[in-house]
């Protein structure tokens, strides 16, 4: 049990089941320790696979998003400069008073200098990948509208790479989520 003293009455907590498992709870006051998930966010941004990319004027307009017909789209990767290191599609954490899509806007900005419009949302993941601190990641289609890529905040690189042959990854479920976007046709993305 990590959690050893209530954070309201600072009581020790004492495991007793609670809706289907074993939690820490405080006989005293009545406080349950939930351990639940962060919540995350991670733009996707696809160019077509045949696209001239000029970093100083990076994916904005020309169809970015779009995949002529039989081309592997690429896709914006960043290379990270803390644990777990790789490369991953840029993320981050929302904040507690920040809107999810506000959160996207602002972790694409301090990341990759690129200003962006959240689409639809992708995909939604558990993670798992850091046992003391799960999170639930949502990754959305983004339109860049703005800024000019340049790595920042936790990462020290950007590339774009096909969505099939993507260099090692930080995360398992950035993976499924590349391995979903490649067996959707080019097309359709």
């Amino acid at each position: 049990m990590k959690y050893r003293f209530c954070p309201l009455c600072a009581t020790p907590l004492k495991p007793e089941f609670r809706g289907g498992r074993e939690r820490p709870v405080c006989h005293r006051c009545g406080y349950v320790r939930y351990e639940n998930p962060v919540a995350g966010v991670a733009g996707i941004v696809l160019v077509p696979g045949d696209h001239a990319i000029r970093w100083h004027e990076p994916l904005i307009g020309g169809g970015a998003g779009l995949a002529p017909p039989g081309r592997t789209p690429l896709i914006l990767l960043a290379r990270r400069t803390i644990p777990p290191e790789g490369w991953c599609i840029p993320c981050g954490y929302v904040e507690a008073d920040e809107e999810i899509r506000s959160a996207l806007i602002r972790e694409m900005e301090e990341e990759t200098g690129l200003i962006i419009a959240p689409r639809e949302v992708y995909a939604v993941q558990s993670n798992f990948h850091n046992p003391d601190q799960p999170t639930v990641g949502t990754w959305f289609l983004c339109s860049v509208t703005g800024g000019r890529a340049q790595a920042g905040d936790d990462v020290d690189r950007l590339a774009l790479y096909p969505v099939t042959d993507p260099p090692p990854l930080a995360f398992p479920t950035d993976k499924v989520v590349l391995e979903r976007l490649g067996s959707i046709p080019p097309e359709e993305l």
